[in-house]
This record gives structure tokens, sequence and C-alpha cells, in this order.
């Protein structure tokens, strides 16, 4: 399946802040308020209606932090990734797990630590309602896990009218090996990103001299974030989950530039 690209939606418009602006001429600025006889269109009060409505809280852009952890690598770099989001003005980040494709008698032969309900499971309607993504998931033979590709592949209904055309997206993953799929389990799931019309934002080597360093193990790549899990004992490092951080703010840049360029756009224009 496939389809073509279009611009970001302007549903999320950031409003000009005039409050500092005054727009009587010097010689009006203190002039009396007028009396009844006086004309309607003098402009006493205008200011004061400008300053007022610069309050007006401003819709913040949302980005969905969508994973699947199996073993609870892949979360905690989405946790890490949130206050990355979160950290940015104007932007947050929304966390949100992908439906379990296994049944239960499985998971607990598999020893996989049960699932609270502090995230929620995702459902494709609500990914309308976002800004941006950020999809995360473990690897399976250098490829996303299953269960993110039966959410992906459940999203024929989307595709099929456009609705994620234009909205950027980044990946960030989890595999057992150094030669596990760091780049291509990135790499691979990029065409779901395509068929949609979806823009993908990779973090190239944005993190500076932290993406050049040898004297430790490190997961993540210019792809986007990254954790070793072994055997499944070993924990995120700090580097890993700076990375994740680190991610989370560049994507927030992003997702506000977009906003910012085509505010101009009409709510209901896609191309």
């Amino acid at each position: 399946m496939g389809k073509g690209g279009g611009c970001f939606p302007s549903k999320n418009k950031i409003p000009i802040d005039v409050s500092n602006q005054d727009p009587l001429p010097p010689q009006e600025r203190n002039s009396p308020a007028p009396t009844q006889n006086q004309s309607q269109s003098q402009p006493a009060n205008i200011t004061t209606q400008i300053k007022n409505s610069s309050t007006i809280a401003v819709k913040k852009l949302k980005i969905f932090i969508i994973f699947y952890s199996m073993y609870g690598h892949v979360d905690f770099l989405a946790r890490r990734m949130k206050k990355g989001v979160d950290s940015i003005d104007e932007v947050e980040g929304i966390l949100y797990r992908v439906p379990e494709t296994l049944p239960m008698e499985v998971l607990e032969q598999m020893k996989v630590p049960p699932k609270g309900n502090e995230v929620p499971v995702i459902s494709v309607n609500e990914l309308v309602n976002a800004d941006g993504f950020l999809f995360g998931f473990p690897t399976r033979f250098g490829s996303m896990a299953a269960q993110m590709k039966a959410f992906f592949d459940s999203t024929s209904e989307l595709w099929m009218e456009q609705k994620l055309a234009g909205v950027p997206a980044g990946f960030f993953v989890s595999t057992g090996t150094q030669g596990g799929g760091q780049e291509t389990t990135a790499w691979t799931a990029i065409t779901q990103l395509a068929h949609h019309g979806m823009l993908y934002v990779p973090i190239g080597y944005t993190f500076g001299a932290g993406m050049f360093r040898m004297d430790s193990i490190r997961g993540g790549s210019p792809y986007g974030a990254g954790v070793f899990s072994g055997d499944g004992s070993r924990q995120p490092t700090e580097t890993e989950l700076a990375l994740a951080e680190h991610q989370g703010k560049y994507m927030a840049s992003i997702v506000k530039r977009f906003a910012r360029t085509f505010s101009l756009e009409p709510d209901n224009n896609r191309i």
C-alpha cells in the first residue's frame, strides 16, 4: 500500500503574543476616555482588550510516545523521552502502549512481568490527535517486534484517508546484542512511515560527543535512541537514557517548528 505525503495540519496554531504592542499613536495614549457623545470608533479600550486576549492559554502540541516493551527496557527509554519532550515549551509527551498479541499463558511461560494501568493502551483512531510520534519497540531478527507491526497493520483506514500524512515521526529501539539491530530495526520500520506519507525524523549526530564515545557499551544510533538488553537483566545506562531524553527534546523542537511553519494553512487542508 502507499500514498503521497502531505503538509502538516494547522489545527494547533500558536497565537501571536501582542501584549507588548500598543496600537494607539503617541498623542492618543494619554487621552481621556470618550464621552457618550463622542464617536464609538474611538479605540479607548483596545490596548486592554489585546492584553487580556494574550492571557489565553496556548494549546500544547502533543507528541504521542507509542511503544511496546516486553521486559521493560523500551519502557525505560519511553519515560525518559517524555521528560525530554515535556522540557520544551508548548509541547507535551503522552505515553501509550500498543496492544499485546500474545496470550497470557505464553507471557507467563516467558516470565514477562505484568503491565500496570499507568500507561494506557492506544486505539488506532486516537492517532489523528497527535502532532508528532515517537515509536519504540524491541527487535525481532533485525526488525520491529510483531506486536508493533500488528499495530501498524491495523492503521489501514487512516492510510486510505491520508489522516497521518505529513506528521513527523521517529523511532527508538531495544536489542539483545550490539549486532542485534540497533540500526536495522529502525531502518526497516521507515517503510511504515513512507506508506502513510509521514515524515521520518532521525536524530543524526545531534547528541554531540556522546555519539562518538567508545569507552563504554552504549545503544542508540543516528536513527534514534536505543538500549542493549543482553539476557534481559541489563538495565539502561545513564548515557542511553540521556540519549533518549535528547531525542525527546529534539523531536519536540521539530514538531514545534513544523506547527509554526504551517500555521497559516487552512485547518481542513492537506496536500
